[in-house]
């Protein structure tokens, strides 16, 4: 069986990560209070503004940037969305 954490985006008990996705303090604190679902859907939040912004992940205020809109993310705070884009069901 999988571990479980009590997920800070969902507020429910969910799959865990099995590593953290992150090093140090941060990605620890992700793998204790962030689901496996909530990670993932992150990832795909992520891949779509750095697409579609057109972001340089070697500039550190792209980087920041990021950073910013997973804490919100994680949060279910409200983040960027990548203009343009279409979710497949419509």
């Amino acid at each position: 069986m999988s571990r479980t954490v009590f997920c800070r985006k969902y507020q429910q008990e969910l799959e865990a990560l099995p590593f953290p996705p992150l090093p140090g303090k941060k990605g620890q604190d992700i793998q204790a209070h962030v689901s496996r679902k909530a990670w993932e859907e992150w990832q795909s939040l992520q891949t779509r503004l750095i697409n579609e912004k057109h972001l340089n992940m070697l500039d550190p205020e792209a980087r920041s940037y990021l950073s910013d809109q997973m804490e919100r993310f994680l949060d279910n705070r409200e983040t960027d969305q990548a203009e343009g884009y279409v979710p497949r069901d419509q």
